[in-house]
């Protein structure tokens, strides 16, 4: 299986809406995470923004921002204590001010159209 694409490029017509989502990801892991987080988060939403059609084009901008931290949060155990860094879902929550069923429905997108589980090298 051929590694996924680890780029931040991503089409002119698509660069604005990548800028507003990547903000939001970047402000919260300048809070909560650090620069490799910030890094996988930038990469998954350039993936995103490539797809034909991409999904990032409706809805609202925080809820996918949130979306994608807790998709890449959900393979990667960052709710587990254990590791470092780690947080609480409710922390991701409230930082978006989003209900946790809206996080978990666009987590949930996410790893579904990028085929994402645990322990996928990708």
């Amino acid at each position: 299986m051929p590694k996924a694409k680890r780029s931040e490029n991503v089409p002119k017509e698509m660069q604005e809406r990548f800028n507003e989502i990547s903000s939001l990801i970047d402000a919260f892991c300048d809070e909560y995470l650090n620069d490799e987080w910030r890094q996988l988060c930038r990469q998954l939403t350039a993936t995103l923004s490539r797809k034909l059609p991409s999904p990032l084009v409706t809805g609202k901008a925080p809820t996918w921002a949130a979306g994608i931290i807790h998709a890449l949060a959900m393979v990667n155990f960052l709710f587990d204590p254990s590791q470092k860094p780690h947080i609480k879902a409710s922390q991701q929550n409230d930082y978006f001010k989003l209900s946790q069923s809206t996080v978990l429905a666009k987590s949930k997108q996410i790893r579904d159209l990028m085929k994402m589980h645990q322990l996928n090298p990708d």
